[in-house]
């Protein structure tokens, strides 16, 4: 469920009146907030805190505190004199042992990272002041390396309608409390917002709300069930893989290679003669390469899920349309296969079986023209016309199904602003429908286990933004599972 701010107030103000306290539900943000930073930095660093005078500031310095007892060093700026700090803000912040610094860290001591505790979901307005000094200190701070992270929401973002006042915190990540703001989630916040957690406050439930969701480990560990030890490959799918060209046939090998990681049983990858031998030379071992003359010959084999259209090209739109109309089972339908489908739009209405359509912004465009609508109205809309599941790819992926709620995806990093991420993403969507999953599931599990795929090669330090691969993705894909079972966020 997603709030606004006023609705995550009364949600507090009832937990209050069912015993709960500030003290309480800030210790509780305290430790989920460091849960979430380590999950992100194993080893400790040093981290300065910009701190508000409210409760705000407080969740910063307590989390200050939990890093600074796992052997942080911890710095604090404070916008307020210390008289106007709140009592409880106050207290958190002689609980610390501060540097007294006004300078950058040594980076040899570590990571930095800057924590913005400055302003609180009930702030209105551009920031003035001291509080528009610290902002645009951390912005600085951010541009020459530090990893920046907002409590709640970045300070100068409207909570509720994700307006951006002049100036706003441009978070890395932004740990939010209880339930997403509905302000986060704004087509307009997402360069400020970046990376999207969620810390559940215990006993402040919400009586309404936005039916909207973002997907997090807690609500998809129901999702993965742990395999039972009498299994054999036959329970996981056999997924057949329609992509791939002369020129494009990594996009093949990725799409094919990511379905096997991504749990598939049977994965086979189907080639036109003029492919059929270097496909058979360049994927690896465990995917069967399979001669086909023509992609209609696909459609008399055995499969429990099709993934169509990664790198196709645009020699064969006629037989892919006819494929994605006729085929009786499962297809998720990606690239090319979306360009040959977007010019004939019924064929969606006469579709044998369900789709899983997993466009980017411009294949979306081709599909369905945005004009001006938000993505997730776009979105929303478009699966009310055609029937089938719609994952919109982008910063905040959307995935959506006429009948349910949407699901955003907050996982990721702007390390997947590279060629084959998509390909991988069919791929690892096709294992988990071919695993028993519905399409809407396999794409919301999908999409966070790539992203955080992402997320694991570079904070390990495989990877940087600049380097990441969309074989990165597949190499830390078995990782990624692991981390949605351990309770990552």
């Amino acid at each position: 469920m997603i709030l606004t701010a006023t609705q995550m107030k009364e949600a507090e103000k009832a937990a209050f009146a069912e015993g709960a306290t500030s003290e309480g539900l800030m210790e509780i943000a305290g430790e989920g907030i460091k849960a979430c930073i380590r999950q992100f930095f194993h080893k400790p660093g040093s981290a300065i805190v910009f701190c508000g005078k409210g409760h705000n500031g407080g969740d910063a310095l307590l989390t200050a505190r939990h890093l600074q007892n796992d052997g942080w060093q911890i710095d604090v700026r404070l916008a307020f004199p210390i008289a106007e700090l709140a009592p409880l803000t106050r207290r958190h912040l002689e609980a610390i042992e501060v540097r007294a610094t006004n300078s950058l860290p040594d980076r040899g001591s570590g990571s930095l990272i800057v924590i913005d505790g400055l302003l609180g979901i009930g702030a209105k307005g551009a920031p003035l002041g001291r509080v528009a000094e610290c902002i645009r200190e951390m912005n600085s701070m951010r541009s020459q390396g530090a990893f920046s992270i907002a409590i709640d929401i970045p300070s100068g973002l409207e909570a509720t309608t994700g307006q951006v006042f002049d100036p706003c915190v441009q978070a890395d990540l932004t740990v939010t409390l209880g339930f997403p703001k509905t302000g986060l989630l704004a087509d307009s916040a997402t360069d400020h917002v970046g990376r999207l957690a969620v810390v559940s406050l215990r006993g402040v439930l919400a009586s309404e709300g936005n039916a909207a969701s973002v997907a997090t480990a807690s609500s998809l560990r129901s999702y993965l069930p742990i395999r039972n030890f009498d299994t054999h490959k036959g329970n996981y799918g056999r997924i057949g893989i329609v992509a791939g060209s002369p020129g494009y046939l990594g996009a093949g090998r990725l799409c094919s290679s990511a379905s096997v990681h991504a749990g598939g049983g049977l994965v086979t990858l189907y080639a036109l003669p003029e492919t059929y031998e270097r496909f058979s030379l360049l994927t690896i071992p465990e995917v069967m390469v399979q001669r086909v003359e023509s992609y209609d010959q696909v459609l008399m084999e055995r499969h429990d899920v099709l993934a169509i259209g990664p790198g196709l090209g645009r020699d064969h739109d006629q037989a892919i349309r006819d494929l994605v109309e006729k085929a009786p089972i499962p297809c998720v339908v990606d690239a090319d296969a979306l360009n040959a489908v977007s010019q004939d739009m019924t064929l969606l209405n006469r579709c044998a079986g369900p789709r899983l359509l997993t466009p980017h912004p411009g294949e979306m465009e081709r599909l369905d023209s945005q004009m001006g609508r938000s993505r997730r109205l776009w979105a929303e809309e478009f699966v009310n016309r055609y029937p089938a599941t719609l994952l919109l790819k982008g910063a905040r992926t959307i995935v959506v199904e006429k009948g349910s709620s949407v699901s955003f995806n907050a996982t990721g990093n702007p390390g997947m602003g590279s060629g084959g991420m998509g390909d991988v993403l069919t791929g690892v969507t096709a294992a988990l429908i071919g695993s028993g999953r519905s399409p809407r599931d396999a794409a919301i599990l999908g999409a966070w286990l790539c992203g955080r795929a992402a997320e694991i090669a570079i904070f390990n330090g495989a990877d940087s933004q600049e380097s990441l691969t969309a074989s990165s993705v597949i190499d830390y894909l078995g990782a990624a599972f692991s981390a949605l079972r351990s309770g990552d966020y």
